[in-house]
C-alpha cells in the first residue's frame, strides 16, 4: 500500500525524469521505461498516476506552463505600473527555468509535437493566449485598444522569436540576458511609438 502523501512527490519525480529524458534523447525516444528508470520508480506508477506516457507528457508541459505563470505572478504581487508589468512579462519568459536545457528541449519538442497532437495543441493555444492576454492587458492602459492589441501581437512574436533563436543557438546565460534586453527594448519602442 503506498504511503500517504507520496503521490505529489512521485508525480514531481516523474515529471523531472521526463524533462531529463526528453532533453537527452528527445520526445519520441523517451519511453515509460526510460522515465521510470530515471525516477527510480516502477513503470506501472506512470500508468497509475498519469494513465500512460501521453498523460505524463501533458503533465510535464503543464508543469512548464505553471512555472512560467508562477514566475510572472511572483514578480507582479506588488503594485506596479503597466510598463513595469510588461518588463516583468519579458523577464518571466527569459527566467532561469526557461533557459535550462531540460526545459528548452522539452518546449521545442512540445511545440513540434503540438502540430500533430490535439491535446498538446490545446495546451500550446492556452500558452499563446496567456502571453497575448497578459501583454494586451498592460498595453491597454498605455494606448488605445486597437494599438494595444497590435502591440501585444508584435511583442509576443518578438519574445517567442528571441527566445527561440537563443535556444536554437545554444546561447549562454549572458546571450539569453541580451535577448531579454532586446525584447524589453522592443516593448519600450512599441510604447513610445504610440505616444504613451
Amino acid at each position: 500500500m503506498p504511503k500517504v502523501g507520496m503521490e505529489p512527490i512521485r508525480r514531481q519525480q516523474l515529471i523531472e525524469a521526463t524533462l531529463e529524458s526528453v532533453a537527452e534523447v528527445g520526445l519520441h525516444a523517451t519511453t515509460i521505461n526510460s522515465i521510470s528508470k530515471r525516477a527510480g520508480l516502477s513503470s506501472g506508477i506512470i500508468s497509475h498516476y498519469f494513465g500512460g506516457k501521453q498523460g505524463l507528457i501533458e503533465a510535464t508541459v503543464r508543469f512548464l506552463l505553471n512555472s512560467l505563470k508562477t514566475s510572472l505572478i511572483s514578480k507582479t504581487q506588488q503594485p506596479c505600473s503597466a510598463e513595469e508589468r510588461l518588463m516583468f512579462i519579458v523577464e518571466a519568459n527569459f527566467s532561469v527555468i526557461q533557459q535550462q536545457t531540460s526545459s528548452t528541449k522539452t518546449w521545442l519538442s512540445f511545440w513540434a509535437q503540438s502540430m500533430h497532437d490535439e491535446q498538446l495543441h490545446r495546451l500550446q493555444t492556452v500558452n499563446a493566449k496567456r502571453l497575448y492576454s497578459n501583454l494586451a492587458f498592460s498595453f491597454k492602459t498605455l494606448m488605445p485598444e486597437n494599438d494595444a492589441k497590435r502591440a501585444a501581437k508584435l511583442a509576443a512574436g518578438m519574445i517567442d522569436g528571441l527566445w527561440l533563436r537563443a535556444v536554437l543557438s545554444k546561447a549562454s546565460e549572458q546571450e539569453f540576458k541580451q535577448a531579454e534586453q532586446l525584447a524589453k527594448h522592443y516593448v519600450s519602442s512599441l510604447i513610445s511609438s504610440c505616444g504613451a
